[in-house]
């Protein structure tokens, strides 16, 4: 198995972090994989030989960081991360039974289906999150519509018809594909699990001294364009002027939108603690340091995102509020764990 990702720890990325644990399974298992992914650092290879036989290579292809608003600069840092992270593979790729590849970096369908046309591998598409439709949705905020995307999104679902088979986080991802055109038996459900364990007795680290008396209500991860700050930002407004005033966010995020949030929140004068995200190995206590967890999604990108944050709050045994829609996979997977300390 050769197994394709974007940014793999120790830099911040949950596809990263989920795919070096899927990687390591599949290795424990007896397998041959290499899992190639992004470096903030440098190039660099790892190796771990297990008792079944198995091997694990992690192959790491250092690449720059970039801005995310900028539409160009993004682009050009997708082609070409793409390439150099194909072309660095490419000798594991052609021994390879199998290729999986990720919805991140985005747009490597649009190389590796293609390249499978001479490689001839079973191709499996863990589609973590659907491009171009989340561009599409993103110009969409703004009021834009684009026409040679339009035509683009055309080529993208000529090329999934290409792959042997899905892997997708949610139902409502599932539905997104059959939608498509994608037949049922080509789809296969495989949730990412929580990124961290928390036993029992996980010991918090220390609450934001900006919230005392309050009660916390903690946003952690990225805060990209993808998720609803409107509809947050108009309820918290709302229930610090008209309501009891009781709560404060502890806002641990990066993001397209994380900023612009805490611009918005400071400006109307509320309650809010600002952070960057914790180290992988302080996750846990991080999980079980608030009252509640908020995970917020806006309609236009249900099914074709699903925030990977929802199961490591949900292993935190806190509450949770999620502001969307009930059609996402987040209300889904909420309910089932825990109806009771679960808000929409």
């Amino acid at each position: 198995l050769t197994y394709l990702c974007d940014w793999l720890p120790p830099d911040f990325g949950a596809v990263g972090q989920y795919s070096l644990g899927f990687a390591r399974q599949r290795a424990q298992a007896g397998e041959d994989v290499v899992l190639g992914g992004l470096s903030s650092v440098a190039d660099s290879i790892e190796e771990e030989l297990f008792e079944s036989g198995g091997r694990l290579r992690v192959v790491r292809v250092h690449a720059p960081t970039y801005d995310r608003a900028a539409f160009g600069a993004r682009a050009l840092w997708t082609v070409r991360t793409n390439w150099r992270l194909v072309r660095r593979l490419l000798p594991h790729l052609r021994r390879s039974d199998e290729i999986l590849f990720t919805g991140s970096p985005p747009f490597m369908l649009h190389l590796m289906a293609p390249l499978n046309v001479f490689l001839r591998k079973r191709l499996v598409y863990r589609i973590t999150d659907f491009h171009p439709e989340c561009l599409i949705a993103e110009l969409a905020e703004s009021g834009r519509r684009s026409f040679a995307l339009t035509a683009f999104r055309g080529l993208t679902l000529a090329l999934r018809r290409r792959v042997d088979e899905f892997e997708v986080l949610g139902e409502d991802q599932r539905r997104r594909l059959q939608e498509i055109g994608i037949a049922a038996e080509r789809i296969r459900l495989k949730r990412d699990p929580s990124p961290v364990s928390i036993p029992p007795g996980t010991r918090p680290l220390d609450r934001p001294v900006e919230l005392a008396g309050k009660v916390v209500l903690l946003y952690s991860g990225n805060f990209g364009v993808a998720h609803d700050h409107v509809t947050f930002l108009e309820g918290y407004e709302r229930h610090h002027r008209h309501g009891s005033g009781r709560v404060g966010l502890w806002l641990n995020a990066t993001g397209a939108k994380a900023d612009r949030v805490e611009a918005e929140i400071r400006a109307r004068g509320l309650p809010l603690a600002r952070s960057r995200p914790v180290p992988l190995e302080q996750l846990a206590r991080l999980l079980v340091t608030p009252d509640a967890h908020l995970i917020t999604l806006r309609d236009a990108f249900v099914g074709f995102v699903l925030p990977s944050k929802v199961y490591g709050c949900v292993a935190s045994g806190q509450p949770v509020l999620f502001v969307g829609s009930e059609a996402s996979d987040v209300d889904l997977v909420c309910r089932q764990a825990s109806a009771l300390h679960y808000r929409r």
